[in-house]
């Protein structure tokens, strides 16, 4: 019986108390796999003190995290059809707390690397399962509410990672950290165990592999990952080494491309994207992720750099990203049965720009609290966003599609947000040096203005600081350049708003395309 025949009068069938707890579980799984990006992030100074790795060599105790994540994903629905749903989803719950714990004992670089990466693999199958769940073991008219809660997980674990990272750090040690994970990843583990229901696993599938396919992904996608963590400390592509990665990554995935369109059974179905509302959810889906990493990498950057602000206090701003979407996900399944989820998708986005040019009136006055109602709409937009855009894009994707749709929506996420700190990172540098440039071409000896301002700085240096009018000249012309830099770095945050801002109104734009969704 077709959804369309079902008498309006006997509501289909719901899904039972079993299957929801699996949805929560596998949920609480992903929440964990994304908390660990953030939370480490906002320890890593202590961490590479405490192993003895320099500020360049720390970065990889994230990268490795995060390369092994993004190669997983692709893979999450061949290794589950291999494995089983059962077995793949708790072993991989399993690797993850025992990887995790194992990350607080290390005493090296190396081995922590090692340690992340496979806490990584095994975190990264989460998120996609998660997903796959939702859209498997639930009936259509229920998965709105599957998706919010799996929304939910995705959109809250970085908002509140900073926060979280920070005061366990600050209390308890680096260490401390990675114990967050062990009490509700062994929840999980306990929810997925007797949940899950066990099915066969198909074996022969390794034999039928689509290994050039995964070779060609692991590494395409593990360069990329790379680049995008360490070209701006190693000035892109004027590093041998990030040059020749890009080379690598870009041939490798060109060739990836390639195999999964000719092969009829690929690791991934691409040819899915060709579906409009999958492949503008996509599209969304990887703006979504720029601009919810980007404001997540950009504003606590800002508040250290700019006002000094400490993990705590950033924490506390932070905050603001994570507990109003609490307020909302309860109301939302019910909303997108009443509207339209192209009507939630847009306003969504239409907040979501809105709350983020709130805040681009930046100033040396503009700081944590003047941020708190821009969190606030951005929190708020953030579920109108996500759950109806998952909705819409996955809506009609057929059942075999299913974990290829699940790890190409997801990925696209997680390279949206690499994609967009790298390039945000590289923005930021380049508009702090276009404007001081400017500002410095304004501000010269021969201006009257600037001429006055030195006076009066001379003048109170001599009165509080130097005898020596020389050296009291020298100070004013130090604090005016500090000045000017401080300046510049405001001009180029504010940019940096404006672009991701700019983003989401376009994305506002692309969601008019999208096809009305059947029941």
């Amino acid at each position: 019986m077709t959804v369309d025949s079902i008498d309006s009068t006997h509501p289909p069938a719901g899904a039972s108390l079993k299957t929801w707890l699996a949805v929560c579980g596998a949920a609480l799984g992903a929440f964990l796999a994304i908390l660990n990006i953030q939370i480490v992030g906002s320890s890593l100074a202590d961490i590479q003190g405490a192993i003895g790795a320099g500020a360049d060599e720390g970065g990889w105790i994230t990268t490795s995290y995060l390369v092994a994540e993004i190669i997983v994903i692709p893979m999450s629905g061949w290794l589950t059809r291999i494995l089983s749903m059962r077995t793949y989803l708790i072993g991989s719950a399993i690797a993850f707390i025992t990887f995790t714990v194992a990350c607080a004992f290390t005493h090296t670089l190396g081995q922590m690397i090692v340690m992340r990466a496979i806490q990584g693999f095994a975190g990264g199958a989460l998120i996609p399962l998660a997903f796959s769940i939702i859209m498997t073991s639930l009936p259509r008219h229920q998965q709105p509410i599957g998706m919010a809660v799996y929304s939910l997980a995705a959109v809250l674990a970085p908002s509140i990672g900073p926060v979280a990272g920070g005061y366990f750090n600050d209390q308890f040690g680096w260490q401390s950290i990675f114990y967050i994970s062990v009490l509700p990843g062994l929840l999980t583990v306990a929810i997925l165990w007797s949940t899950v229901a066990a099915t066969a696993r198909q074996w022969d599938l390794l034999a039928k592999g689509d290994w050039w396919g995964i070779v060609t992904m692991a590494i395409g996608l593990g360069c990329l990952q790379t680049v995008l963590e360490e070209g701006n400390r190693k000035d892109w592509l004027g590093s041998p080494f990030i040059l020749n990665l890009s080379v690598i990554a870009g041939i490798s995935l060109t060739a990836f491309t390639v195999i999964q369109f000719w092969r009829q059974e690929p690791l991934l179905h691409l040819r899915i994207l060709g579906q409009r509302n999958f492949g503008l959810g996509t599209v969304l889906n990887f703006v979504f992720g720029f601009t919810m990493y980007g404001w997540i990498f950009t504003l606590p950057m800002y508040l250290a750099r700019i006002h000094g602000y400490n993990s705590a206090q950033i924490g506390a701003v932070m905050i603001w990203l994570g507990l109003p979407q609490l307020l909302l996900i309860a109301f939302l399944p019910r909303l997108i049965r009443l509207i339209d989820p192209r009507i939630l998708a847009g306003l969504g986005f239409l907040l979501y720009g809105f709350g983020t040019v709130l805040a681009t009136p930046l100033s040396p006055d503009f700081s944590g609290e003047q941020f708190m109602f821009s969190n606030i709409v951005r929190a708020f937009a953030q579920v109108l966003v996500m759950t109806p855009l998952a909705a819409l894009a996955t809506g009609n994707i057929e059942r075999q599609f299913v974990g290829s749709a699940a790890a190409i929506f997801n990925m696209m996420r997680n390279l949206g947000g690499a994609i967009g700190i790298a390039l945000l990172q590289t923005f930021i540098s380049h508009r702090e040096q276009y404007h001081s440039e400017i500002i410095t071409t304004q501000v010269n000896v021969f201006s009257q203005a600037a001429s006055a301002r030195v006076q009066n700085l001379t003048q109170h240096f001599l009165s509080v600081a130097s005898a020596d009018p020389v050296r009291a000249q020298h100070q004013a012309f130090m604090s005016m350049g500090s000045q000017i830099k401080t300046q510049a770095s405001l001009l180029a945050y504010a940019d940096t708003i404006w672009l991701q801002g700019a983003c989401l109104f376009a994305a506002f734009v692309v969601v008019l395309f999208f096809k009305r969704q059947h029941a």
